[in-house]
């Protein structure tokens, strides 16, 4: 697409307008909600020093149990910005949170927990910040939103992911949607190229933002999310019959430059692919609604080499381990594209709660794309990778251990791709912090 075809309008809205807290303050916080942000961060601190991660779970959960009421609180007088989808959050957040840092103090579950304990923990970590940056679980989106007033919500995707606990796509994708619908003085930033996205946001009550932002991955909106008909996609714009199409976008990308009908912005990324150009785009996009320059976010994004240990290398041995995680069919379709297809890979993946029980998803990625490569497959669910890796025509040695697994691989340059818990686990083993 190029610079000069979109006419549609970039929201704005005032700085100058903010009611921001002042340093070591709460608003209206009351005693009985302080006293509870002092027990959760006194259980945080134990968790943490007996080795238990960084306690942001617990803590946030135990303030939550002493007052429900904690998060609309915590949240009062701030911007808070919201990041959901299925996959990108976590670099997201990190970008926008990146972008906003450059103008003040930013409350940002960095971490990951992003479910509202994890959002309780680090609102109350920050009680300086005038920006609240929280990336969010998309079927938790609609209980934080309603309970923090957010300046803004980034809608990034909508597909499959951990089937045993979210169902189908379009449930998902349903309950957002009512979810904006009671939110009229939210802006949403959302995704004109994903479906899902753009039928969940059309039900949004205030402004909706919409960037092309791109999708690699169309397997879970071959229909429509309105009527169920066949979706026609022309020229990579998609339509349906019953009117539901994708909308011109405010925001786009024409290679590595931001563009809007008004201004083009370089991005010079420190993370690889495709798919963290677009996260950057959405991250620019919001960033300029609160009031930082494109040029600025660019470059605080663009600083970025690494976002909770993805994509980062670590030395070991004889190897230099690059870490990145995949966690279904979507996520690898990004992550093909990052794969240097001269470095040796491991796949590893779990079946634990938080990665959902089900590893039928396997069988929907284009793992024959991975081509001919010295190539493990590691995790507690070793098996199933080896089963699929053999089906695709791979050559491939088995081992649960990932460590393990990556000792019988070729010296130099190493790729592992994991899955939520077993990217954890590794990315804990190999001293590399969150």
């Amino acid at each position: 697409m190029g610079c000069t075809t979109s006419t549609s309008r970039v929201v704005e809205s005032p700085l100058a307008e903010l009611d921001v807290p002042a340093a070591g303050e709460h608003p209206g916080l009351g005693w009985w909600t302080a006293g509870a942000v002092l027990a959760g961060q006194a259980v945080a601190g134990l968790s943490r020093r007996a080795g238990r991660g960084s306690g942001s779970i617990i803590g946030g959960r135990v303030t939550l149990a002493l007052d429900p009421s904690a998060l609309h609180r915590l949240s009062a007088g701030r911007r808070v910005v919201l990041v959901s989808g299925t996959n990108g959050k976590t670099t997201t957040s990190h970008m926008l949170a990146a972008a906003l840092a450059s103008r003040g103090a930013v409350a940002h579950n960095a971490s990951g927990s992003n479910m509202a304990d994890g959002a309780v923990a680090a609102l109350a970590e920050r009680p300086d910040a005038r920006w609240a940056v929280l990336e969010v679980d998309e079927l938790h989106l609609a209980s934080v939103a309603r309970r923090c007033d957010p300046a803004a919500i980034v809608l990034l995707n909508l597909t499959r992911d951990q089937l045993d606990r979210a169902a189908e796509v379009r449930k998902t994708a349903a309950a957002i949607g009512a979810a904006l619908a009671q939110l009229p003085r939210t802006t949403v930033f959302a995704n004109a190229d994903d479906p899902m996205t753009v039928w969940a946001a059309g039900h949004a009550e205030g402004p909706v933002v919409w960037a092309g932002a791109g999708s690699e991955w169309r397997a879970d909106s071959l229909t429509c999310p309105r009527c169920g008909r066949l979706l026609v996609e022309v020229a990579a714009r998609w339509r349906c019959g019953c009117g539901l199409a994708r909308p011109e976008p405010s925001w786009w990308l024409d290679g590595d430059v931001v563009c809007t009908a008004e201004s083009m912005t370089p991005l010079t990324l420190g993370l690889p692919g495709g798919v963290n150009r677009a996260n950057a785009l959405m991250a620019v996009a919001a960033a300029h609604h609160e009031m930082v320059p494109a040029a600025q976010a660019s470059e605080a994004v663009g600083a970025l080499e690494q976002v909770a240990g993805r994509y980062a290398a670590v030395c070991r041995g004889r190897h230099t381990v690059r870490l990145l995680l995949a966690k279904n069919p979507a996520g690898w379709a990004a992550t093909l594209a990052m794969l240097d297809t001269s470095r040796p890979l491991v796949v590893a993946v779990n079946a634990r709660e938080a990665d959902g029980r089900d590893t039928s998803w396997l069988w929907d990625v284009d793992f024959a794309a991975l081509g001919s490569r010295p190539m493990a497959a590691s995790g507690e669910h070793a098996a199933d990778v080896g089963v699929r890796l053999s089906y695709a025509g791979l050559d491939h040695h088995t081992d649960p251990d990932p460590l393990a697994a990556l000792d019988q691989l070729p010296p130099g340059d190493v790729d592992v791709v994991a899955n939520y818990t077993a990217f954890f686990a590794l990315q804990q083993r190999l001293g590399i912090g969150r």
